[in-house]
């Protein structure tokens, strides 16, 4: 098996996430961070023969990265990663116990969505260099019922500090009320891409790549809130 470039770049983007990863049989990857706050899941392109368990992603990703063009061979206790053209420039990467690795045991049922909007990939790269750029560690979606049209917005600020350095861009939302969505910035761990977001006033989010079969599900902060 030759893993995809896309494939790869799944498994870069869940090590950020946590660095334990089991893959189960099938061509389904999901993970899940230590604080259990953020829950990731891709369809890929290639199908796996059987569950293999990872401690250190980038470990593995390090040992792929050795290969040119690396080739898996997937056994009962290891995986054999061979270059495509010299198969005998090899490696044995054993697997690890399942039992201490962290992954999702199931997937979240999202409940029904307060709000909704796209998520361009040109705005989220802004914030995510705006809050690099000012230090800013939360992000919050609001909208203000009392302000006349009750535009909604993405802002990064520090949310403890009102006279911090902010970062703010206009967004057009779905759904009544007024809310104030507060995220972690270091949470946002999102491939590149455009994402249709579904946010539930129970806090929890929803983020679905629009041009791949790649989905997250973030916690909100403890003091989002929403009115109708």
């Amino acid at each position: 098996m030759k893993l995809s470039n896309h494939t790869t770049s799944v498994l870069k983007n869940f090590a950020s996430i946590n660095q334990n990863l089991v893959i189960k049989e099938g061509n389904t990857i999901a993970t899940m961070s230590a604080m259990k706050n953020i829950v990731a899941k891709a369809e890929v392109e290639e199908t796996f023969p059987q569950e293999m368990a990872i401690y250190d992603l980038n470990e593995f990703l390090g040992a792929l990265s050795l290969f040119s063009s690396p080739v898996l061979d997937f056994n009962g206790s290891h995986v054999m990663i061979s270059e495509e053209t010299k198969p005998t420039t090899k490696m044995k990467y054993f697997y690890s116990d399942p039992s201490v690795v962290t992954s999702p045991s199931k997937m979240i049922t999202m409940p029904s969505e307060e709000v909704k909007f796209t998520m361009d990939k040109e705005d989220l790269l802004k914030l995510k260099r705006a809050a690099a750029a000012i230090g800013a560690p939360d992000m919050v979606l609001e909208r203000n019922m009392d302000l006349e049209h009750a535009p909604s917005s993405l802002t990064v600020k520090d949310k403890k500090n009102d006279t911090a350095n902010n970062y703010s861009l206009d967004v057009d939302t779905v759904g009544e009320g007024q809310f104030n969505f507060f995220f972690k910035v270091e949470n946002m761990k999102l491939l590149d891409g455009t994402y249709d977001v579904e946010i539930s006033s129970k806090n929890i989010s929803h983020y679905k790549n629009k041009s791949s079969d790649v989905e997250y599900w973030i916690a909100l902060e403890p003091e989002s809130t929403y009115t109708v």
